[in-house]
């Protein structure tokens, strides 16, 4: 039975989530490579893997922990948004279905195909939806 009782969180939401989180794993990454090794000047030689490399890895590391763990990636909980499984079953993302959700984000392509009610192809391969969090009370 699908979770048709919410909303799915708008576009501009999932954009402002996407870059906290980029940024956040950008600093990161920044703050153990360092400023010259992640910004080289040009003419300097950038030896073992490129920082940006790492950013993507930590992306995906950072977003399929955080989903299972809290049921958001940290730009997603900031921007006060969850991923929820679609089927209306209680509980996070598991492991791989987190893990294949962050690796199809970072492929670009499928969350930019969605259907109308704004579910991605990373959220259809997953069965997950992103929904605002409910206000506090």
């Amino acid at each position: 039975m699908p979770n048709t009782q919410q909303e799915t969180a708008s576009w501009a939401r999932r954009v402002g989530a996407l870059v906290v989180d980029w940024f956040a794993c950008m600093f990161v990454v920044i703050a153990f490579v360092g400023p010259a090794r992640y910004f080289p000047s040009e003419g300097d030689v950038v030896t073992g893997i490129n920082p940006s490399v790492l950013t993507l890895l930590l992306f995906v590391a950072e977003t399929t922990i955080l989903v299972c763990l809290a049921g958001g990636s940290f730009g997603q909980l900031a921007t006060r948004l969850r991923v929820v499984r679609y089927d209306g079953r209680p509980g996070t993302l598991d492991p791989f279905r987190s893990l294949a959700r962050a690796v199809l984000v970072v492929l670009v392509i499928p969350p930019l195909v969605f259907r109308p009610d704004g579910r991605g192809l990373h959220d259809l391969a997953v069965g997950s939806a992103v929904v605002p969090l409910a206000p506090r009370r």
